[in-house]
């Protein structure tokens, strides 16, 4: 099947592409699947770009990285036999308070989904195993690497959270906002000026990717930081000491 428009925005965040599949990196908020909340979401922006795209795996609306779309119903079902035999290694990135100071950390609590959420629970949920280890550590946060071993709804959110780490601007697991005024010393606002987060979300980003292809061959991947990540992140670290 041909491509319908190469002109389509949707280029402009390809990763990589074959015959096979397109890897891109999602920006923030947008669907993955149908949103009834926007008209736009990933999938109806790549089967404008290539009819025939199925997407793979999903991300969150608000987290941004890499996610593969396969372009034929062959790698479609190659990828989902990968995903149930758990060799597609998933990094995520992730900002959660305080200076941790963690290595190779298990979270294999069980999680539970219900009604768009999900939460751990130990009789209803489903065995889920997360793989945690600290990247950088600044003055009063740090930045995580997360290595989902599972795939439930919300896993690295909820693991995180529970261990009583939920990642910056996460509501809905009890996450804060990053304002600068918390990591800046004698920062001021102007006169009824209100301060806003350096992030209007939870910052988690699916840095990068792995598996190997129908040929054969490898495949590692990685998705660069979306701006508003880039930008907290360099406000930590100038304000590091």
């Amino acid at each position: 099947m041909k491509k319908l428009n190469t002109h389509s925005p949707f280029k402009k965040i390809i990763i990589f592409e074959n015959d096979d599949f397109i890897i891109i990196n999602k920006p923030q908020h947008i669907s993955t699947l149908e949103d009834r909340n926007s008209s736009m979401n990933v999938l109806k922006w790549a089967r404008a770009y290539f009819r025939d795209a199925k997407v793979c795996h999903r991300l969150d609306k608000n987290t941004t990285g890499i996610l593969a779309i396969a372009k034929n119903d062959t790698f479609y079902k190659y990828f989902s036999m990968l995903l149930e035999q758990r060799s597609v290694t998933k990094i995520y990135h992730a900002l959660v308070e305080g200076d941790q100071n963690i290595k190779e950390l298990e979270l294999n609590n069980p999680i539970y989904a219900s009604s768009g959420r999900s939460k751990i629970n130990l009789l209803k949920g489903k065995p889920s195993l997360t793989l945690v280890s600290t990247i950088e550590r600044y003055k009063k946060h740090s930045l995580l690497a997360c290595m989902p071993f599972t795939g439930r709804m919300h896993q690295i959110r909820v693991h995180l959270a529970n261990y009583g780490l939920p990642i910056i601007g996460d509501e809905h697991y009890g996450g804060k906002n990053l304002f600068l005024s918390e990591i800046k010393n004698n920062y001021k606002l102007s006169k009824n000026e209100e301060e806003k987060p350096l992030m209007g979300r939870l910052a988690l980003h699916a840095v990068a990717i792995q598996f190997e292809d129908r040929n054969g061959e490898i495949m590692k991947l990685t998705a660069p930081y979306p701006k508003d990540l880039q930008a907290a992140i360099r406000q930590l670290e100038k304000n590091k000491h």
